[in-house]
């Protein structure tokens, strides 16, 4: 079994879908079907079944992603020992969102531990850039959430979290159980500057221009309702100060939470920070 169908096999057996890994792999639907179909060849054993829905796993295929996970985890370890005696012990690290994030502390522990001789830096990003540097080659790898536009990049979807409309606590929405976006016409909302990923402003406008103050950082939308009765979007996950509440927002995906890197960067420690955080986010 070579360690590239072993990933596609991961890949598939992680999303549950056939479409949605070729996505995560970067890589069409078709020679994907047929490396598993090989792979169950190879193993002589039926790994997932296939329906309109998408994949579960047969009992043989359980066995496999756990000893496939084993395997391409040594070999990231592997890869990882080799670059740090060639002399390439740093990863950069952009941040963005809540640091206090279980997943994140999970990933930083994790990774501490599987690579003590990896000095990570970490550099916090604003919201103006949700590739927190990546694309200016200030960060090797960006911890991050979506939307925004992925051209170059390798995104690998961690988690998904729904969203709310951030509120004052004392405005006349916040007491209800949820809210519809037509709820919000009309409101000032903080937005981010000009030039910011359009992707990423129009998802966190609501998909509607808006008008209200310009913010870059977390802090300042908090402040921003908390001072001028603004809204805006807020994962329901985080939670504001008590002046504030988030109210669950119908209608909207939820947000992503992602890793991401430049395509094509054959960096060890990045490919093995994808790993670990993948395992990580998902305990």
């Amino acid at each position: 079994m070579e360690l590239r169908t072993l990933r596609y096999f991961v890949a598939v057996a992680e999303e549950r879908h056939f479409g949605r890994a070729a996505a995560r792999l970067h890589m069409s639907q078709p020679p994907l079907s047929r490396a598993i179909k090989q792979l169950e060849t190879d193993v002589g054993a039926v790994l997932l079944l296939r329906s309109a829905a998408g994949v579960t796993l047969t009992p043989a295929g359980a066995a496999l992603l756990a000893e496939a996970r084993v395997l391409l985890d040594q070999a990231d370890r592997a890869r990882v020992r080799v670059a740090t005696a060639a002399g390439v012990p740093t990863l950069t690290v952009g941040l963005l969102g809540d640091g206090a994030d279980p997943g994140a502390t999970r990933l930083a522990d994790a990774y501490r531990r599987r690579h003590p001789g990896v000095e990570v830096r970490v550099r916090d990003a604003d919201l103006t850039d949700p590739t927190c540097g990546l694309r200016a080659g200030l960060v090797d790898v960006a911890l991050t959430r979506g939307p925004f536009d992925e051209t170059g990049l390798t995104v690998h979807r961690l988690r998904a979290d729904p969203v709310g409309a951030v509120l004052r606590a004392d405005d006349p929405l916040a007491g209800r159980e949820q809210l519809a976006p037509a709820d919000l016409a009309g409101r000032r909302w903080f937005r981010f500057p000009d030039g910011t990923d359009a992707r990423w402003q129009a998802y966190w406008h609501g998909g509607e221009p808006r008008e209200g103050p310009v913010v870059q950082a977390v802090q300042e939308c908090l402040q921003a309702v908390l001072w001028n009765g603004t809204v805006g979007l807020m994962p329901l996950g985080h939670r504001p100060p008590g002046e504030l509440v988030v109210v669950p927002l119908t209608g909207l995906d939820p947000s992503p939470v992602v890793v991401a890197w430049r395509d094509g960067d054959a960096n060890p420690l990045i490919s093995s920070f994808a790993r670990i955080a993948t395992a990580a986010y998902r305990a």
